[in-house]
């Protein structure tokens, strides 16, 4: 049995509140004491603070300024307050999800940061969810195999990249190239057993490609195994996008945008819809509420990017090649569409994204959604 099932991320969630809580309480018990003795010896009208009044006023102050310090640790995947102080500087982590319909609900993916998004063959997509934290990853399913593709963003980002297994051509020839810090659920060198288990529960109900599990909260002590560095190269420490205060959201320079649909193949279209109360693009997997199976929620996004580039089949006839070199593309967030162009100078630099003037663009906090797909398969209302 393992623990990928929504009782362990419940689990793992009520335990991560119980740190909380108990803190929280121990700063609150230990003001009490200060102001039951603040005021059982009140001085006298007229006289000086007591050195009760002054250990109350320092015990107060050190607790609001460890309040307000965690508030103000900003993720930097998606530029949120809240963020553990204890990953700033570190590096991220990938995984390679399935997005067949045969292997849905997905779990593990509403936890997200950045999802990116591109065809792998016959029509289908496949994800790959970055979390900033490697520390607080959590179980997430179906797990599936590397195409040459998305090793190379994921290198770009300095992530620690996770799949299971390979395509049979030049994947592993470019993950051996790279030399990229990996786990891998069909080597059992590289976490089988550990990192990655069947998630039994599914194996009642799916084939057996569908039931691939990482287990998050192994990942810590797997990379600490390894000896896979932690902290985050230079060119990835200011993190992924330029971003805007999170206090004030801009919307894009553009056209009003309240729904975009990128077309990967008739059967496999991803569909974000504005809701302007959340301020975020509801995510729609061919047609349907895409959501996670443990949370129940549906995906959503502050920021949705739709970049075009050359997607062309290979001579098999079923796999793909896809440009990443650069190309144009859309930024669409808080109900509008920015037009856009992106680069990646290198295998080992990150995507970025330009205005029409040629500067890096700012992005609103939140977490976004990258697709890459040709321009004629984007439509924006």
């Amino acid at each position: 049995p393992i623990k990928s099932s929504a009782a362990s991320d419940v689990y793992k969630r009520q335990l991560s509140w119980s740190k909380k809580m108990k803190k929280i309480k121990a700063i609150a018990v230990s003001l009490l004491m200060v102001t039951c003795l603040g005021a059982c010896s009140q001085p006298e009208k007229g006289g000086n603070s007591s050195e009760s009044d002054q250990i109350y006023s320092s015990e107060k102050s050190e607790a609001e300024d460890e309040n307000a310090q965690e508030n103000k640790v900003k993720n930097p995947l998606t530029g949120e307050y809240g963020f553990n102080a204890n990953a700033v500087g570190k590096r991220p982590v990938a995984v390679m999800v399935s997005n067949i319909k045969a292997s849905l609900p997905q779990y593990g993916i509403d936890d997200a940061d950045i999802i990116y998004e591109l065809p792998v063959e016959g029509g289908i997509t496949r994800l790959m969810a970055v979390y900033a934290d490697y520390t607080e990853v959590p179980d997430i399913c179906s797990v599936r195999s590397c195409r040459y593709y998305y090793p190379i963003l994921a290198y770009g980002m300095d992530a620690i990249y996770c799949h299971w297994g390979t395509d049979r051509t030049i994947a592993l020839d470019t993950l051996n190239d790279l030399g990229i810090d990996r786990f891998d659920g069909n080597d059992s060198s590289l976490g089988y057993g550990t990192v990655f288990v069947r998630d039994e529960n599914r194996a009642q109900s799916y084939a057996t490609e569908h039931t691939g599990c990482l287990k998050g909260y192994e990942l810590e002590r797997a990379i600490a195994d390894m000896g896979y560095r932690t902290d985050i190269n230079e060119e990835n420490a200011g993190g992924a996008f330029v971003f805007n205060s999170p206090d004030t959201p801009e919307a894009p320079e553009g056209t009003v945008c309240m729904s975009a649909e990128l077309e990967f193949s008739s059967d496999y279209y991803s569909t974000f819809e504005f809701d302007g109360e959340s301020g975020t693009y509801l995510k729609y997997h061919s047609g349907s509420p895409h959501k996670d199976g443990v949370t129940g929620n549906q995906l959503e996004f502050t920021n949705v990017f739709a970049l075009e580039t050359d997607i062309s089949v290979r001579s098999d006839g079923k796999l793909m090649d896809i440009g990443l070199d650069g190309g144009s593309g859309y930024y669409i967030s808080m109900g509008k569409a920015q037009q856009v162009s992106w680069s990646k100078e290198s295998a080992g630099a990150p995507v970025k994204i330009y205005g029409q003037t040629g500067e890096l663009i700012s992005v609103n906090a939140g977490k976004s959604y990258i697709g890459f797909i040709e321009g004629a398969d984007i439509d924006l209302q």
